[in-house]
């Protein structure tokens, strides 16, 4: 268990000081990957910084795994930093030394004999699949096979916590995915408590259990992660998940548009069921998909389209306006972002 206690960091700038944390507190569960999100200066790494003290906290406490180690200097400080391997955005590798010498820097850090060096490095370069470049050196590597060495250098040392400070955002989107994958591997083999820090909500998603989201220094929201991104409550992640979620049109399939043009959220079970179809044919509307998608978030659908309802006939508007109030019924949300029928404007 990561517990941060009333965590402020402060920076002295000119004339003035920055407050780059404010006053967060943040338990995180042990064996758990907990994501930190936020936009560029939102504080996410500084806070990232203050769990192996890199950055000391102006005011606040950490404890890690019951220990309060705030107050630590010296040897005990490294000690308590032994446990708590760290992946680097830029890799941080040592470019004069090979892939074997940069992930065994931290074991030889903590005076470990040349056999358990040995043995542990080959260990974990199997685990991330460089087995074969024990040998190269980082120019010889791909971004991905650089961050991969991080990895290994993180883990060597049987670290009980390991700090990714936006370990994909240097590399391209099949690489990174890989990067992720790997990190999941990790955390489910070997148990290590993750914390991860990201500006992009896609990354969170895919291997986080819970996330917190910060704005100018603060904790504004923290829950389990498919909650956030299905029921965002504060208005700050309601815009980073629609950013991520978005799901425009072209114009000219709204121009002169005939019909009713709703967006329709599916949450859970809901998302499996045939709901627009059963609405479909009970009403006597046509639905056209025009744009959407449904995705699994730790195996619970999230689902959202965009669909165009028409119907034809005297009442028409009746018949679509309610096709859209069932929908709301079986639904999670229903918004109208365009009605051509009076009625359904009405029943919205």
């Amino acid at each position: 268990m990561i517990e941060l206690h009333d965590i402020s960091v402060r920076y002295a700038g000119k004339g003035r000081a920055v407050l780059a944390v404010d006053r967060v507190s943040l338990s995180i569960a042990a064996g758990s990957i907990h994501g930190i999100v936020g936009t560029s200066g939102a504080g996410k790494s500084s806070l990232l910084r203050t769990i192996n003290l890199l950055e000391r906290p102006t005011t606040g406490r950490v404890r890690i795994g019951g220990r309060d180690i705030t107050g630590l200097g010296g040897a005990a400080l490294r000690e308590a930093r032994r446990r708590i391997g760290m992946v680097f955005q830029h890799f941080n590798l040592m470019h004069t030394s090979t892939v074997f010498e940069n992930a065994a820097f931290a074991l030889r850090a903590a005076g470990r004999p040349d056999a358990e060096v040995r043995a542990r490095v080959a260990e974990v370069l199997e685990l991330v699949g460089l087995s074969d470049k024990a040998g190269a050196y980082p120019a010889q590597l791909s971004g991905g096979q650089k961050q991969r060495v991080g990895i290994a250098r993180a883990i060597a040392n049987h670290p009980e916590v390991l700090l990714c400070d936006e370990p994909t955002s240097a590399l391209d989107l099949d690489t990174a995915a890989s990067i992720l994958e790997l990190l999941a591997q990790i955390n489910q083999r070997l148990g290590i408590t993750m914390v991860l820090i990201s500006h992009e909500m896609n990354v969170i998603k895919k291997v986080c259990s819970r996330v917190a989201v910060m704005d100018a220094g603060r904790i504004v929201e923290e829950g389990d992660v498919y909650d956030i991104f299905a029921t965002p409550q504060h208005p700050f992640t309601r815009q980073l998940v629609e950013h991520t979620q978005r799901l425009d049109l072209p114009a000219r399939l709204t121009e002169g548009l005939r019909g009713t043009l709703v967006k329709i959220r599916f949450l859970g079970e809901r998302a499996e069921t045939p709901v627009l179809s059963e609405a479909s044919v009970r009403f006597g509307v046509s639905a056209n998909i025009l744009h959407g998608k449904i995705e699994y978030i730790g195996n619970r659908a999230l689902g959202l389209l965009v669909v165009l309802l028409d119907a034809r006939g005297n009442d028409a508007g009746g018949s679509v306006a309610a096709a859209v109030d069932y929908l709301r019924q079986h639904t999670a949300r229903v918004d109208v972002l365009h009605s051509g029928h009076e009625e359904a404007r009405h029943a919205a």
